[in-house]
């Protein structure tokens, strides 16, 4: 069985929507492309060439993957020859336009298409961006782990790490790390339905 290991930069309100630049995904008139930019440092960095290890597959969106299409393939070095030559397994309803591959489509079932992969042999899947998958996973218990690169800025709008309809679950903290930009890096166990109760004091 594979793991699946969901990677995110994350600002401090939640958003992951167009970490990486201006034009980087505009949807809903978000303005704050690239607000990771500036945080961006060595030790970010080399967690999440840890993150990934040698070889690896991904999970993607539509989105992601358009995104990802439109830029790893001019880009050189470790990563991009990484990323490039992994298999993108893809949530789309056009799947006859994945030109960037190895590719192949998760089907109409999303989630049994994943159920499918994980259960199969192969290199971990790793997953950026994909809202959509993100909630998918959690709420269908398939994310061994989640890890978050927080970065130190509010953006009070744009796409969320887990959407509004993503199951209650709790999580275990693993592992966490400042870096000197003031990213905190933090890994997490999905830890079952997240568990409630009171401060309010009770009579005996």
């Amino acid at each position: 069985m594979r793991t699946i290991r969901i990677i995110e930069h994350m600002s401090l309100d939640g958003v992951i929507q167009a970490p990486g630049g201006p034009d980087e995904d505009m949807d809903g008139g978000f303005a704050h492309g690239g607000w990771a930019f500036h945080h961006f440092d060595e030790a970010v960095g080399e967690a999440i060439d840890a993150a990934h290890g040698q070889h690896f597959d991904v999970l993607l969106g539509r989105r992601t993957y358009d995104i990802w299409a439109d830029y790893w393939p001019h880009q050189t070095g470790p990563m991009a020859n990484q990323l490039n030559a992994a298999r993108k397994y893809v949530a789309t309803h056009r799947p006859d336009s994945l030109g960037w591959g190895p590719a192949e489509d998760l089907g109409s079932d999303i989630v049994q298409g994943i159920r499918r992969i994980k259960a199969g042999d192969g290199p971990n899947l790793i997953v950026w961006g994909s809202s959509t998958i993100t909630s998918a996973l959690i709420e269908h218990g398939l994310a061994d782990e989640v890890m978050l690169l927080m970065f130190p800025v509010l953006l009070g709008r744009g796409k969320r790490v887990f959407s509004d309809t993503a199951a209650a679950t709790g999580l275990t903290l693993i592992a966490s790390k400042p870096a000197a930009s003031g990213v905190v890096i933090s890994t997490y166990k999905p830890a079952g339905p997240a568990r409630t109760g009171s401060f309010a004091e009770t009579d005996e």
